[in-house]
């Protein structure tokens, strides 16, 4: 694998774990439910084992996840894709309305990091 299939391959590795930790599976538990050997699911956990989409799609059914909860990792495209968004959203609001949205975004942005504190 290239450093940067390596870098997302442990990303994801990284998600699912924590996904299937939090429903309190096992390792054998979550490959038996996705069909696959224990061993092949280790390796794909700890990353180092890329898998094919019927086997993602599979592991993401088990958990109850999206595709996006476990790829919106902070890549610089899609984080500049959120702020084009984000700008565009802003680009015909009154000065007010901007100030709320803003304002409103710090406050969710702060729950946010407090949730996640939590966990």
């Amino acid at each position: 694998m290239s450093d940067s299939s390596e870098s997302l391959a442990k990303h994801i590795g990284e998600q699912i774990k924590s996904a299937r930790l939090k429903m309190g599976m096992t390792q054998a538990d979550l490959a038996f439910k996705a069909g696959m050997s224990t061993q092949s699911f280790n390796r794909i956990e700890r990353g180092k084992q890329s898998m094919n989409l019927e086997r993602f799609v599979a592991i993401l059914s088990v958990l109850h996840l999206s595709s996006d909860a476990v790829l919106g990792m902070d890549v610089p495209s899609v984080r500049a894709s959120y702020q084009d968004e984000l700008a565009q959203l802003l680009s015909n609001c009154t000065p007010r309305e901007s100030q709320a949205i803003i304002k409103l975004a710090a406050e969710m942005k702060a729950v946010f990091h407090e949730n996640k504190e939590d966990e």
